[in-house]
């Protein structure tokens, strides 16, 4: 299982108080968390393509 990404409470507390009282699915932050992997990779990855590199 990999790492979770996010900060499952403050997660929860937003979709709550968002919406007058949902609440979320067990499986939420894994797929979340996968979801930001994802959007993380494509973001390197098109950085990579464009030559760009902010770090040392």
């Amino acid at each position: 299982m990999s790492e979770t990404l996010v900060v499952i409470s403050k997660i929860k507390g937003y979709i709550k108080e968002k919406s007058d009282g949902m609440s979320t699915a067990g499986n939420f932050a894994p797929a979340l968390s996968d979801l930001i992997r994802t959007r993380c990779d494509a973001a390197i990855e098109n950085t990579t393509k464009d030559r760009r590199n902010d770090g040392p």
